[in-house]
């Protein structure tokens, strides 16, 4: 009977050191997703910001030459 409890002991912790592992690895894939998805999206903001940066900076020249043909 005690042989029979500790097979049942053993054949659980295998099983949740082989799950725990298992989820492991699936979690490690997911992160790996999940930072390409980020890299993604971190690369088209800031081709937006630099974007958004050259308008601004037409915007600030245009006004610069407006400002100095009424200056004068």
């Amino acid at each position: 009977m005690e042989a029979a409890l500790w097979t049942a002991i053993s054949l659980v912790a295998a099983t949740t050191l082989g799950s725990l592992f298992y989820l492991g690895s699936r979690i490690d894939a997911l992160g790996s997703r999940l930072e390409a998805r980020i890299d993604a999206v971190d690369g088209k903001v800031d081709a937006g910001f630099a974007r958004m940066d050259a308008r601004f900076d037409a915007v600030a020249a245009r006004l610069d030459s407006h400002l100095e043909r009424h200056a004068s």
